[in-house]
Order: structure tokens, then C-alpha cells, then sequence
């Protein structure tokens, strides 16, 4: 079943203590888990919308989840392996704010040129919407459109219609309801 990913190996270990914010012992009960839940070894995208679908029953995550699967999947081979999995989690769960914020870039950047689109900035907007299914919203931000208008006011110093990391990093410490309204809390 799950041959050379059944027992992680030192080396594995010492490695992802370096890398991540995790002790050896959370590594260890992390990859019981991800065992548990993926036998082989490997997370695949079907297997990380059900995930989503668990957390999320009221709307539909499939959007959000495929886009947010492409930024664990590092080496773009489509799968999540353990080590890619507890470095993403890692950072979202334990990193502090730039971290978080250029792993929420990489997110927002689809196509990874290095720039946020209004179109890219609507796609994953639109795909918490989806996610999270109908909720009460302020007039200014009650759709996908509104919302990421609102986030290019703020964020778009230069008016290009497109957001550099620096930008997305210095609007988001600017202004905390901008974080807020990236991530899935809203508001």
C-alpha cells in the first residue's frame, strides 16, 4: 500500500524542522494523518476538493480548492506529496505576515508572471464566493466585481491594472480590512 512514503525517514525529518515551524513530533503526527487520509502517499486534486467540500458544505469549494491545490502542488506534478503539504500548511498556519502574504500572492497570480490581474484577482474572489455560498455582504462589496474593484482602488498605486508582490504586500499592511477581505473571513 503505502511502501517507501509508509515511514518518514530522518533526514526527511531533520530537513522539514529546518524548513517548516513545525517540531519533529507535530512532522510525525501530521504524516500519520496525511497517511491516513492518502495511503499511497499523495494527495490529488479530487482528494483535496472532498477536503474542502467537508469544511464548506454550504457552498460549492471545488474552484478554490483546485486553485489552492496548485500552490501546494510545488513541483506542478498533480499531487500533493507530505513534504509539499506540511511547508504549505507551515506558512499558512505559523507564517508570519510576509510569508503569508507571498504565499497568498502566489495564490492570486495564476499564471505566475509575477503580477496580479484584475481577471486573476476576480477569479479567486469569485471562487470564495462560490465557497462560502450566500452571505450578508455591504453594498460596496456584495459582488465578485465590487470587491476586487475595491481591492484594485486601494492596492494599484500605478495604476496598471495590475498588482506587483510589493504592492499586494504594502497595501495588505496598509489597510488590515484588505487582508480581511482576501482571506475567507471577509468582512
Amino acid at each position: 500500500m503505502g511502501k517507501k512514503n509508509s515511514k518518514l525517514k530522518q533526514d526527511t525529518i531533520d530537513r522539514l524542522t529546518t524548513a517548516t515551524y513545525f517540531t519533529e513530533k507535530e512532522i510525525r503526527q501530521w504524516h500519520k494523518g496525511f497517511l491516513k487520509d492518502c495511503p499511497n502517499g499523495l494527495l490529488t486534486e479530487q482528494g483535496f476538493i472532498k477536503i474542502y467540500k467537508q469544511f464548506f458544505p454550504q457552498g460549492d469549494p471545488s474552484k478554490f480548492a483546485s486553485l489552492v491545490f496548485r500552490v501546494f502542488d510545488e513541483n506542478n506534478d498533480g499531487s500533493i506529496e507530505f513534504e509539499e503539504f506540511i511547508r504549505a500548511l507551515s506558512i499558512t498556519s505559523r507564517g508570519n505576515l510576509d510569508e503569508k502574504l507571498h504565499w497568498a500572492f502566489r495564490l492570486y497570480d495564476v499564471d505566475n508572471d509575477g503580477f496580479i490581474t484584475r481577471d486573476e484577482m476576480y477569479n479567486i474572489v469569485d471562487a470564495i464566493y462560490q465557497m462560502v455560498g450566500q452571505q450578508p455582504q455591504t453594498e460596496d462589496d456584495n459582488t465578485p466585481q465590487k470587491r476586487v474593484d475595491k481591492i484594485f482602488d486601494q492596492m494599484d498605486k500605478n495604476h496598471d491594472d495590475r498588482l506587483t508582490l510589493e504592492e499586494f504586500r504594502e497595501g495588505s499592511k496598509a489597510d488590515p480590512r484588505i487582508v480581511q477581505a482576501l482571506s475567507l473571513g471577509g468582512d
